[in-house]
């Protein structure tokens, strides 16, 4: 918890004083947002590809006021973005200072019997104020599961058993939406909440007040509710109360990468590796475009489930797989820089397998494991196409046709690719144009890119046994 600067006032004159003016939390979030975007200031940071698309999409929601629910596949930055909206509020703001109160009240406004008595009845320089920041005013709850007392509230037995009557205040748990009173509150997976769940979210949209159990006084509840869901379940009939979805001011379709470059930028971008330190990592572009080219592919396939998608998690969890073989490697065989492979990919099952689900009519019968090898073959032969021209690699296959055999793997040793490759100087003259370096680790990168864009092209073949992989015609 953040410590209260010590200049804010801490009683309800003082806060007078101060010119402190009371504003509901959308208009709270409109004014902050218009000041950033009137300065220029990055809207929403760490949001790569979104700038042209969704950002304006959310830009117009805030200005209007509206409720929001952000609509798009698994991986797509949607409680990001949600969690980000809570950036715009003010970094503090004053609430009544009254022991036990379930909710921040307005020292303007409240809405609690306790808050208007002490307003009512205590002098103003003596109604104690406190301060919230802005980092505890979001609230997010995953909707499978959750119960309406969760989010709503309810009749609380033990203080009935305590003597309050049933139709005091006091009486009630207030659940998470009304203890978010001047603030945000988020639901994932909207179409997962139980339908009397649903129900009860109808007054809070539409006329801002919590109904419980019955309970004679509304509670003019003030705050921005945020949702997220997939297409394929908020589009299917039954699953979001038609009522609801009309009382939701904002939809907002969110989207996977427009291009493979944008993807690598995500990619690198989250997953957050240090690839200096003792034993230094140096990417080659080109690994970076197949990781994300898999992951393209992936949500191509028709023997993937789309409606379910494919995540970024899947590019994410890959790129640090290959850094950690090729990380392994280098500290196994005492290489510096360490240069991933193709040959790293072969460990990309642990962390793609669980990020794949397989379309059943589509996969006819093929395992995960076969349906991943063949999206990677694809992603390697669509990377390789776009650097290796179509001329010059009939002589590179002519080079196997003589009987040469090329044994790789992701754990030989770089300077063992120059010595094998004395016999075959095409081969090693065409990774030199993949990647003009000397360096020994970036060579042996560059030639089992071409090794293995070779064999997706069907050029040559292949055959893999306890982790080598040999290259014959």
């Amino acid at each position: 918890m953040k410590p209260v600067p010590p200049e804010l006032p801490r009683n309800l004159q003082q806060l007078r004083e101060s010119g402190w003016v009371s504003k509901s939390v959308k208009q709270e979030i409109r004014d902050n947002f218009v000041s950033r975007l009137a300065g220029g200031e990055e809207l929403f940071p760490g949001v790569i590809g979104y700038e042209d698309t969704v950002i304006p999409e959310i830009t117009l929601a805030i200005l209007s006021g509206h409720d929001m629910l952000f609509l798009g596949e698994k991986g797509q930055a949607k409680s990001r973005l949600m969690r980000r909206i809570a950036d715009f509020l003010d970094e503090w703001i004053p609430y009544l200072d009254v022991p036990g109160a379930p909710l921040h009240d307005d020292p303007y406004r409240p809405i609690t019997r306790a808050g208007k008595r002490l307003v009512a009845e205590t002098p103003p320089e003596k109604v104690p104020i406190a301060w919230w920041h802005r980092s505890e005013r979001y609230g997010e709850r995953l909707a499978p599961g959750t119960k309406f007392a969760d989010i709503i509230g309810e009749i609380d037995p033990a203080k009935l058993a305590g003597g309050v009557s049933m139709s005091a205040e006091e009486a009630l748990h207030f659940g998470l939406i009304p203890r978010m009173h001047r603030g945000i509150f988020a639901i994932n997976e909207l179409p997962e909440l139980d339908e009397s769940v649903q129900v009860g979210l109808f007054n809070i949209l539409e006329e801002r007040d919590v109904q419980i159990r019955g309970y004679p006084v509304r509670f003019d509840i003030d705050v921005l509710l945020i949702f997220s869901a997939n297409p394929s379940t908020y589009n299917r009939s039954g699953k979001v109360i038609p009522q609801l979805k009309d009382r939701i001011g904002s939809l907002i379709q969110t989207h996977y990468p427009r291009s493979r470059d944008l993807g690598i930028q995500i990619t690198e971008q989250e997953a957050g590796i240090d690839l200096g330190g003792p034993y230094p990592v140096l990417v080659p572009y080109f690994m970076k475009e197949i990781i994300e080219q898999i992951t393209i592919r992936a949500r191509q396939s028709k023997f993937i489930d789309q409606q379910s998608g494919v995540s970024a998690r899947m590019s994410i969890a890959n790129y640090r797989t290959m850094i950690a073989s090729a990380r392994r490697r280098a500290i196994l065989l005492g290489e510096k820089p360490a240069v991933p492979r193709i040959s790293d990919l072969g460990h990309l099952y642990s962390s793609s397998l669980g990020k794949l689900e397989l379309d059943l009519m589509g996969s006819h019968q093929m395992s995960e494991r076969q349906v991943l090898e063949a999206i990677v073959a694809e992603a390697i032969r669509d990377v390789f196409q776009e650097y290796v021209e179509e001329h010059g690699l009939e002589e590179l296959a002519q080079v196997f046709a003589k009987g040469v055999r090329i044994e790789v793997g992701d754990m030989l040793p770089s300077r063992v690719y120059c010595e094998r490759l004395r016999r075959v100087p095409e081969l090693w003259n065409k990774a030199f144009e993949v990647n003009a370096s000397e360096n020994e680790a970036v060579r042996a990168s560059c030639i089992e890119f071409v090794l293995a864009g070779l064999y997706a092209l069907e050029r040559i073949s292949r055959s893999q046994h306890f982790g080598k992989i040999t290259y014959t015609i």
